[in-house]
């Protein structure tokens, strides 16, 4: 294996660990939201700040893909947007990993 290959190899690696854990935060997030988790213990503050910075405001509770309205509307926000959030970062990681790898 050339150097290049080793290099290409490791890179793969690391988009996938980033994408997998920006799924993981984002599912975490979900869960807590769904639990009616306390916000104001500092780790699941730091898990909801988190997911809400890898959600890239395309995937947001506030304002994602699909908004609900209504009694449960912020759990159903969270499951839904953060939901698909979750499953495109592991596709896209999958994706770039495979494209990145030699």
């Amino acid at each position: 294996m050339t150097v290049a290959s080793k290099i290409r190899a490791r890179l793969a690696q690391l988009v996938w660990l980033v994408a997998a854990l920006c799924a993981l935060l984002l599912a975490v997030g979900a869960l807590l939201i769904a639990l009616d988790a306390n916000k104001s213990n500092d780790l699941v503050d730091f898990v909801l700040r988190a997911a809400d910075f890898v959600d890239l405001g395309v995937f947001s509770r506030q304002d994602g893909i699909k908004q609900f309205r209504g009694q449960g509307a912020e759990v159903k926000n969270a499951l839904f947007n953060w939901g698909l959030g979750a499953i495109a970062w592991l596709v896209v990681g999958r994706i770039l990993d495979r494209i990145i790898k030699p």
